[in-house]
């Protein structure tokens, strides 16, 4: 198994935009081989210490999937490049980082 963390940048103030386009692709993800977990997190005032900053323009992806091959094959579907170019206005940069457990 390995677990993925996307954090997605967006433009100011289209946070709602973006992740009503995100959940429309949620059940599309959820139907792929080696789906375990997908879903949009955002930021949220814990009050633990230290914590980073509040990002209003942040969406973080917590993912988990079978292989990095079904991570891969998850990447290039039809799906995912329909959603890519919905969000393409929204989104000012992402950075993902792939995880296995220790």
């Amino acid at each position: 198994m390995i677990h993925v963390i996307a954090t997605i940048e967006l433009e100011p103030g289209l946070r709602s935009q973006f992740l009503s386009a995100f959940h429309d692709l949620v059940p599309l993800v959820h139907a792929e081989k080696g789906f375990i977990e997908y879903g949009p997190t955002i930021d949220v005032d814990s009050g633990l210490s230290p914590q980073i900053p509040l990002r209003e323009n942040v969406v973080t992806v917590v993912e988990k999937w079978e292989t990095i091959e079904d991570l891969k094959a998850h990447l290039d579907a039809p799906h995912m490049d329909d959603y890519r170019r919905r969000v393409a206005d929204i989104v000012k940069g992402m950075e993902i980082q792939v995880l296995q457990p220790a």
